[in-house]
């Protein structure tokens, strides 16, 4: 975790996790394009939920050994994806966490299945926030280009339509303070919990 997430963690004040509202959901799985704040607003919102936080590139990279863009450089994106499959495959058995998701991560249909299992947060970010956030960013393979801008266009062309397939809910990123969405967040939750709440203890 970079030192600008951990920053905003701390300054962002979680008085009393709200277990009374996790109780009542699934699992919580964020997508959405790179620089969209998965893993910094998925690692608040397990905090106030007083879950498990797990980052599905970290968690790949921890059973590899190996960081994101050597997998890419020795294994090419396939094996990448191969891992990826694996990984969710794994994370989702899970049920007592907020999972943030890698933006490639709904490309194949075995993968939207499994995200289906928990509920979908599909954090929209547009190309401008994207390529702010992620100008700097080494760790990003796909972004390694003369035209990242061009790149960033086309992956959201192609992947929007499928994180709208998965997505429970849909919030605009890059419009509020991390603090202000979680608190969004939050208010969608419990509508949610007070809708489905029946649903979800048998959706497995």
């Amino acid at each position: 975790m970079n030192d600008d997430v951990s920053a905003i963690i701390e300054e962002t004040i979680v008085e009393r996790p709200s277990t009374h509202l996790a109780k009542h959901l699934p699992p919580v799985y964020l997508v959405g394009p790179m620089g969209a704040g998965k893993t910094t607003i998925g690692k608040l919102l397990a905090r106030h939920l007083g879950r498990e936080f797990v980052d599905c590139d970290w968690y790949i990279s921890e059973q590899t050994g190996a960081d994101i863009p050597w997998i890419f450089a020795k294994e090419g994106e396939a094996g990448f994806r191969d891992r990826e499959t694996k990984a969710l495959q794994e994370l989702t058995e899970r049920t007592d966490v907020v999972m943030a998701t890698g933006g490639g991560a709904v490309g194949r249909a075995k993968n939207r299945d499994l995200l289906k299992k928990g509920l979908v947060i599909y954090l929209d970010a547009n190309v401008d926030t994207q390529l702010m956030r992620t100008k700097k960013d080494k760790n990003r393979p796909l972004l390694q280009s003369e035209n990242p801008r061009a790149v960033l266009e086309e992956l959201y062309q192609k992947r929007s339509p499928l994180y709208q397939e998965v997505a429970d809910i849909i919030v605009p990123t890059g419009r509020a303070y991390p603090k202000q969405m979680i608190n969004e967040l939050l208010d969608f939750l419990q509508q949610y919990a007070d809708t489905h709440s029946i649903y979800f203890h048998h959706k497995r």
